[in-house]
């Protein structure tokens, strides 16, 4: 469709194609810009570009000139993100799971172009491959965007929520019934969208997978006061929930192998006190949300791992073991 009055829009046309199709090894002459705006519909004299390229400088778009035998060359370099940035959005992008393979491919696309056209084709060209698989649900984006809408007007959700069978068929949960939430935050954790939720009869938060969601959308009841008053402690919250599984809250003395340290980072952070103690033996003190999950994490180190309080969580991994290991003698 021809434009009414290309002039008005010269300016900033000519600065997108300097943005995405230039840059310091890559420059254009005056004689590609105005092929490339006569391909936008915009007509261009290339003894007058020169001046409207100082119209941009002097409006604070820098634009830079070099200078040949045979002509000037023109580029941009002042880029919102550096390579090696884009480059990390990248990866995450690929690495999670919960990105859909098309929107994968969108995003990547998008993000890359921040480095203009010609660093986009090599950055797309060099991307690293994931053993990640990913959701089908197309959906989350729209889900995630009217979640974070009603966090935003401080109302209640809701949703149908569902699990999986053994074909991959979804079971609608309460018979297809809306859950009606509270919600809190989001929170993204081990490849995964949680909506933290508070409960009013329980006096409890109560997490869902944003990707086990369908048919989400924000009520025009306002949420609970304690809910607006728990989205404040989001971070403490993410940082002692363990696997978003719930469970009474605990603080817990660990015993475990000099070798394991890393793997307590990992988990718990690097803020954690690790003591060193004797036999290559070390303790440390971290903040969970004491659930089966847990336990399954303690489990995966064997005898290298050990709950040394307090007693009734220690009695309480203590019955676990014994339930897993009566499961192999029946």
């Amino acid at each position: 469709m021809p434009l009414s009055n290309p002039q008005k829009i010269k300016l900033l046309k000519l600065y997108e194609l300097l943005k995405l199709h230039s840059d310091e090894e890559n420059p254009l002459s005056t004689n590609q810009l105005c092929a490339m705006l006569k391909a936008e519909g915009i007509p261009c004299d290339r003894r007058t570009l020169s001046v409207d390229i100082d119209v941009l400088n002097a409006g604070g778009f820098e634009v830079l000139k070099r200078r040949t035998r045979y002509a000037n060359l023109y580029y941009v370099v002042d880029r919102q993100f550096d390579i090696a940035e884009i480059k990390i959005l990248i990866d995450a992008i690929q690495a999670a799971s919960f990105i859909t393979p098309s929107k994968t491919k969108a995003l990547i696309d998008k993000v890359a172009n921040l480095a203009g056209s010609h660093k986009a084709a090599v950055l797309k060209g060099n991307l690293v491959t994931f053993n990640t698989r990913k959701h089908a649900n197309e959906a989350i984006y729209y889900t995630v965007d009217t979640l974070e809408r009603a966090l935003q007007s401080k109302q209640k959700a809701s949703f149908l929520y569902f699990d999986l069978d053994e074909n991959g068929r979804r079971i609608f949960r309460k018979n297809s019934e809306r859950y009606i939430v509270n919600p809190v935050g989001l929170v993204y954790h081990e490849d995964n969208y949680y909506l933290v939720t508070y409960h009013e009869v329980h006096e409890a938060t109560v997490n869902y997978r944003v990707d086990r969601m369908a048919n989400v959308r924000a009520e025009d009841e306002p949420v609970a006061g304690q809910a607006i008053a728990l989205s404040g402690e989001l971070a403490g919250y993410t940082e002692r929930i363990f696997k978003m599984f719930n469970g009474p809250e605990a603080t817990i003395e660990l015993q475990f192998d000099r070798k394991l340290i890393d793997a307590v980072h990992d988990k718990f952070g690097e803020g954690v006190e690790i003591v060193a103690c004797k036999r290559n033996l070390c303790k440390a003190k971290v903040d969970v949300l004491v659930s089966p999950v847990f336990f399954g994490w303690c489990f995966q180190f064997g005898k290298s791992m050990k709950i040394l309080s307090p007693d009734s969580v220690a009695a309480e991994m203590k019955a676990h073991a014994q339930q897993v290991a009566r499961m192999y003698h029946e």
